[in-house]
């Protein structure tokens, strides 16, 4: 006989979504579904009629979890439909913000998984080294982008001014300090994770990866004509979860895929490896990436060097994109500017495209894994908002309808 096994709302990640399982006698999922419950947030509509310069201060507070990419996704979306040349200085610092935050996104999400992982005698150890990792990821945030959280200093065109040659020196002797420490780290998280003991094949699933860039982003590697977007009423087989559904289903070639670190290996490091051991893996590696790509581009940067272009904010109503590998997966921001207007705004975020295939990646095991197949896409919600449900007065007809139209 099949039953109903929901979590609701599932822990340890940003928002509010539930995962829903049908189990047969033994307890083994046969049916997964994940969607998001949390309220729209509406910032994409906010941003239209506005200047240029308005969007990526708004977008950036999608989501207080992954600000850079946002910020980022969207000066780039607007450089595209402006049709700017960043200066190669203004790219590199824009480069080296997003390293730092994978190293930070990441190290937060190795603190929220750890009750899985790390036995309570190197809890503390463990804890103490994912701080310390942050703080120094944050830093080089601070110092770069203007601040940690919410980087003032991006801007269309570049950055709003480059760092000074001893600020690069400093910057430089504390990441290439950090680095053995970083690996150390990475290290035991990897055993850690591996000697868990988890089923084999938990997690794998038969869809397509999807990434862009290495570690920051390309344009160029979305195609746009490749894309489509769902309702949750065309996709979940229950009507009532899909009645309640906040998200889209995004796809592309007309399937469901998944974006994040293992992605990015996949596509463009030869990465094998499929499941939940394999997301975190490809997560910690992707720590260690990040750094040395930080440090590098430290190494490189002339800081004597323009870093923000000249433009013409009035635009011509060209749709501009913005593609951006955040923390968790392919991050794109569409705008178009005409008469000094945002006229349309979209930003399809990584949680977006997760979400069809988290839910059904739990099926095949036991129900208590299912948790674990979801905190291992380090899902964030608030983010992936764009549908909002509508009632009547008493309630009687319910409907799914996208914010942003």
């Amino acid at each position: 006989m099949s039953e109903r096994i929901v979590i609701s709302p599932t822990s340890r990640q940003e928002g509010h979504a539930e995962l829903v399982m049908e189990v047969d006698d033994e307890g083994i999922v046969t049916k997964g579904r994940y969607f998001s419950i949390t309220p729209v947030r509406g910032l994409e509509k906010m941003v239209t009629g506005k200047a240029p310069e308005t969007a990526p201060v708004i977008v950036q507070r999608i989501c207080g979890v992954c600000p850079i990419p946002h910020t980022l996704a969207s000066v780039e979306a607007i450089d595209d439909s402006l049709d700017i040349e960043v200066p190669k200085a203004g790219r590199l610092l824009r480069e080296l913000t997003l390293a730092a935050h994978h190293v930070n996104s990441h190290a937060i999400h190795q603190f929220l998984i750890a009750p899985d992982f790390v036995p309570e005698n190197l809890m503390a150890d463990a804890i103490n080294s994912i701080s310390e990792i942050r703080k120094n990821a944050q830093y080089v945030v601070d110092m770069v982008a203007g601040e940690g959280i919410h980087p003032s200093d991006v801007r269309i065109g570049g950055m709003a001014d480059n760092i000074t040659e001893l600020a690069r020196k400093r910057l430089y002797a504390r990441l290439k300090q950090l680095k053995p420490k970083l690996n150390e780290h990475v290290e035991l998280m990897i055993g850690l994770i591996e000697d868990k003991g988890l089923p084999e094949g938990l997690g794998v699933h038969n869809q397509p990866t999807l990434a862009s860039h290495q570690l920051y982003g390309d344009r160029t590697k979305f195609d746009l004509d490749r894309f489509t977007e769902v309702m949750p009423e065309s996709w979940y087989d229950d009507p009532e979860i899909a009645k309640r559904a906040c998200s889209t289903i995004p796809l592309y070639d007309g399937r469901n895929v998944e974006v994040g670190p293992r992605a990015r290996m996949v596509e463009f490091q030869g990465f094998k490896e499929r499941g939940v051991v394999a997301q975190h893996v490809a997560r910690a590696l992707e720590m260690k990436t990040a750094l040395s790509r930080a440090i590098e581009i430290l190494d490189e940067l002339d800081t004597s060097a323009p870093v923000r272009a000249d433009f013409d904010e009035r635009g011509t109503g060209k749709l501009g994109i913005g593609a951006i590998e955040g923390p968790r997966g392919l991050d794109v921001h569409m705008a178009k500017v005409e008469n000094g207007k945002i006229q349309f705004y979209s930003a399809l975020v990584p949680t977006t495209w997760n979400i069809p295939t988290m839910g059904p990646a739990t099926e095949g095991f036991h129900h208590e894994y299912g948790p674990h197949v979801i905190r291992a896409y380090d899902p964030c919600l608030s983010c992936a908002t764009h549908v909002m449900v509508v009632d009547d007065e008493d309630k009687s007809v319910i409907k799914n309808e996208m914010v942003r139209i």
